[in-house]
């Protein structure tokens, strides 16, 4: 066995502020995020630890809930909560007892669809709710500082696609990338989807993942799909759902305020973990990355799991978007914040011209009513450069500390 490593977590600091806040705190996110191991670690000295991944725990709670409460310590963490949600109903008797306790109650789940709504329903009030990803690039530099290559874009890039982002696969070097995705989606498949969701054909299933992944980046075209599969829209459209509840794809909305009919107003989708969509898709090579015809879409969805995992390692619900005019318009991502608009580009070229902010520069012109702040594009360059008043090329690491820190 390798020795356990443990990688503080950006999110621990608003972790341990709402468990001061809320008298339960509910920590989800995909398979091997590392839930687990960040409170066990975070409250160790002062949370007991159960999980309901352990039958005989879990057979305790479910036959006498209300006796299996009132014998956990004065604070515990509770482990994959969706087995037992009957217990939520006697938790929330607790927690009424007296509402000025905080922190009482801490848990995790892994299928978010059910967790969240029961969560939602029992508890609503009561709970603060955080979402823990893969690691973000930050929390990688911790465990690969010194490593070859591991310093600049192209080498962030390279990493999350070949070897993920899931902690395993980064902390442990020796671990086959592939054989534990391989795994991975294993696990997922029988443990969440096939017991959980209750999907028939689970080949029919990974097949969908695998198409979907060939349209990282792109706009969801759910009727594309159910040709190419031979299957009903509406079980793509529940499987996108079920995808997007796990925390296996985001859905970027399009920003449609005051613009009419003038855009396209299907998601588009995006892989939180670059290394599974290249499994997916049996992508091996740096220079295929780098080069090949996925390249570019590969580096967008790259951009955008950064980004996304910074913005919820802060707490909060990202207002993001992009757009996509019927007359050729197009910006990758649009943060908004407090009305304000800032654009953002994706480019994988390490040579800026002022062509890549032609389309910043064109949204600002068509939509002058709006708040449209200065651009920016993210690229391989190795250096900040302003392209005009207007745009600017930034380095991912300080693009990212700027979503971070704003």
């Amino acid at each position: 066995m390798p020795k356990k490593i443990y990688i503080h977590r950006q999110i621990e600091p608003i972790l341990k502020k709402l468990t001061t806040q809320f008298p339960a705190v509910a920590v989800t996110g995909p398979r091997q995020s590392g839930k687990s191991t960040l409170l066990k670690e975070t409250f160790a000295k002062t949370y007991s630890y159960l999980s309901f991944d352990d039958p005989v725990v879990r057979e305790r709670a479910i036959s006498d809930p209300k006796f299996f409460l009132e014998n956990t310590s004065e604070k515990v963490i509770i482990d994959e909560i969706q087995y037992v949600p009957q217990l939520l109903s006697y938790v929330k008797m607790l927690i009424d007892k007296d509402r000025q306790k905080r922190g009482r109650f801490i848990f995790t789940g892994s299928q978010q669809f059910n967790m969240i709504k029961n969560l939602g329903d029992t508890l609503a009030g009561r709970i603060g709710i955080l979402d823990l990803l893969p690691f973000c690039i930050d929390e990688k530099k911790n465990v690969l500082r010194n490593a070859e290559g591991f310093s600049n874009t192209e080498g962030y890039f390279i990493h999350a696609c070949l070897r993920g982002s899931f902690p395993e696969t980064v902390i442990y070097k020796n671990i086959d990338a592939d054989f534990w995705y391989s795994g991975y989606l294993q696990t997922y498949l029988e443990r969440d989807i096939r017991t959980i969701y209750n999907i028939g054909n689970l080949r029919e299933f990974q097949r969908f993942m695998q198409l979907l992944a060939a349209r990282t980046s792109q706009i969801l075209n759910l009727s594309s799909i159910s040709s190419d599969l031979g299957v009903a829209v509406n079980t793509i459209k529940r499987w996108i759902s079920i995808l997007e509840a796990s925390r296996i794809i985001y859905l970027l909305m399009p920003y449609y305020e005051n613009m009419g009919k003038r855009i396209t107003k299907n998601p588009k989708v995006y892989f939180l973990d670059c290394g599974l969509a290249c499994y997916l898709l049996s992508l091996k090579e740096a220079g295929y990355l780098l080069n090949g015809p996925m390249a570019g879409a590969l580096f967008e969805n790259f951009c955008m799991q950064e980004t996304i995992k910074y913005i919820f390692n802060r707490g909060i619900r990202p207002n993001l978007f992009y757009l996509r005019t019927h007359n050729g318009l197009e910006v990758d991502l649009i943060i908004e914040r407090n009305r304000r608009l800032f654009p953002v580009e994706f480019k994988l070229s390490k040579t800026p011209d002022q062509f890549m902010g032609e389309q910043i520069r064109r949204f600002k012109r068509l939509f002058h009513e709006l708040q449209i702040m200065p651009g920016r594009i993210i690229s391989l360059c190795g250096e900040n450069i302003p392209l005009s008043p207007d745009v600017s090329v930034q380095k991912v690491d300080d693009y990212l500390d700027w979503v971070k820190l704003s």
